[in-house]
């Protein structure tokens, strides 16, 4: 299983850069993790987007979803698209629709965005959508995927993916130290987390981690790499890595658009 870093970034994008989403590839599947501001025109980059067979969103916050918007537009609109001849593309009865699996209540959410400007039902023609919830199991082609929810400021999943009975990603989505996330990503081949934080947050309430509370949680499940993610381009990136590291007791990653991690 391949892991392509499409973006990093926390809620504002890095320059040139994009929010959160990760593309997993196992042979001829393609499966898209959350789809940020600026996660579209990254993805068409290594991937044709009719060919991403399923898109899964961790929660209903705007840096791990708004590039929906984009992509279900080419869906819809795109000349390859149309069941008649147009510029070129021979037409099709059978134009790509993929799967999205998001959080409960997702359906009436994008409706409610989408439908402030246009026809609400975008999303859901665009793709097929199936709300999940924890502790969902799905089969997606090669993709075994699990969810567990974390502590964030609105309903958010942990995913847990693995191709073909081998090895395991965990991806923390946004969340607070949790005693959970630790359980769920018990030996991860790779644990990919978020370390959105200088500090933990002032007001008391927890919604993100500092690259030290990343690193404890890579200790304590006793994931084989750890991968530091949804952070700014801000941050002193050898200040990030130093802390994590010293809290996970080994060397660290941190991801940036076009890394690849394998499985």
């Amino acid at each position: 299983m391949q892991i392509t870093v499409l973006g990093k970034s926390p809620s504002w994008q890095d320059a040139g850069g994009a929010c959160s989403g990760y593309l997993l590839q196992e042979r001829d599947s393609a499966l898209l993790i959350d789809c940020g501001n600026g996660v579209f025109s990254k993805l068409r980059r290594f991937c044709d987007y009719v060919d991403v067979g399923a898109v899964l969103i961790s929660h209903l916050h705007a840096d791990h979803f708004l590039d929906l918007i984009p992509f279900a537009y080419a869906l819809t609109y795109a000349p390859r698209q149309q069941p008649v001849p147009v510029a070129g593309w021979p037409g099709t009865i059978k134009p790509a629709r993929p799967q999205l699996y998001a959080p409960a209540g997702a359906t009436e959410f994008f409706r409610h965005v989408v439908g402030c400007w246009g026809s609400e039902d975008l999303i859901e023609n665009a793709f097929a959508l199936r709300e999940y919830d924890a502790p969902d199991e799905v089969a997606i082609g090669p993709f075994t995927v699990r969810f567990c929810e974390v502590p964030h400021y609105t309903p958010t999943y942990a995913v847990q993916v693995a191709a073909n009975g081998g090895g395991r990603l965990t991806y923390s989505a946004d969340c607070s130290p949790n005693d959970d996330l630790v359980a769920f990503a018990r030996d991860s081949d790779v644990l990919l987390i978020e370390a959105t934080l200088p500090r933990p947050e002032r007001t008391g309430v927890r919604g993100h981690l500092t690259p030290a509370e990343a690193g404890e949680v890579g200790r304590l499940a006793r994931a084989r790499q750890l991968v530091l993610t949804h952070f700014s381009d801000e941050l002193d990136s050898d200040w990030a890595r130093s802390e994590a590291a010293g809290a996970f007791g080994n060397g660290v990653e941190l991801a940036h658009e076009g890394a690849v991690y394998t499985i």
